[in-house]
């Protein structure tokens, strides 16, 4: 008989407490050796996403839960907090970021609820806009999320065309660092023509980190069948000439 979610979850939390007690390897874990474990569930997770590849989302997602189940366990045997409080913790967040469906007020679109979401957080207690962001985000997401903060209170270009000549002037700005050869500046003009383009990424309604991954996905696919085809043809890629790499590589590129 198939489980409900419930009944599903209870599993969960019981197998937790058992292996807790019973197996060596769970027993020594505490937070801080989880969480490389679950930076890297959370990647395993996103490349799952990027593949669109919804058995490996389904597994990951059930990773992802068993972390958040494991630091509940530690953190109710550390007297600091319980499942329960975690799980009505963002209840009641949720509700009450939500007032348009639970409370009175009226939103006209999805920025709106965005809007929203930001002034209650800054009444909740929040010093900046842009508190909410991790510092331990990976560059360009966090740029994106930095972005989509500043949005919410109007510091935002009005149209694409705008955001493009931005990327254009930050373009001139790094081509002059590099003319002047100081490797600081250019290191600054080109993180701005890097945040710049995920700004202009942002108004085209593209995810800018999953654009450059797919890219990093599909140049390894390409550069290992070039490496097959080199050692196919009895030369290696280290003793063969750049044309003759850039020839085997739009031959592989070709659909």
């Amino acid at each position: 008989m198939e489980l409900t979610a419930n009944e599903s979850f209870s599993r969960l939390v019981k197998i937790m407490e058992e292996l807790r007690e019973k197996c060596p390897w769970d027993k020594k874990q505490t937070i801080q050796t989880l969480r490389q474990l679950t930076i890297e569930e959370t990647y395993e997770l996103a490349d799952a996403i990027t593949d669109q590849d919804w058995k490996g989302i389904k597994e990951e997602l059930g990773d992802l839960l068993l972390h958040i189940v494991f630091y509940a366990k530690i953190g109710s045997e550390q007297e600091k907090f319980t499942l329960d409080e975690v799980i009505n913790g963002v209840c009641e967040k949720l509700i009450s970021r939500h007032p348009h469906i639970y409370g009175d007020v009226k939103v006209e679109n999805d920025g709106d609820v965005s809007r929203n979401w930001e002034k209650l957080k800054m009444k909740e207690g929040k010093k900046s806009v842009l508190s909410g962001v991790p510092k331990s985000l990976p560059a360009m997401v966090k740029a994106m999320r930095l972005q989509e903060k500043a949005k919410q209170v109007g510091f935002e270009w009005d149209n694409k065309e705008q955001v493009w000549h931005k990327v254009e002037e930050e373009q001139k700005e790094l081509f002059e660092a590099i003319a002047s050869g100081d490797q600081n500046h250019i290191e600054d003009e080109l993180g701005d023509v890097f945040f710049s383009l995920v700004n202009y990424a942002r108004f085209i309604n593209a995810d800018a980190e999953n654009a450059l991954e797919r890219t990093n996905k599909k140049f390894i696919d390409r550069f290992t069948k070039m490496e097959a085809a080199a050692l196919e043809s009895g030369k290696p890629l280290a003793e063969m000439t750049l044309e003759e790499m850039d020839a085997i590589w739009n031959r592989i590129k070709r659909p």
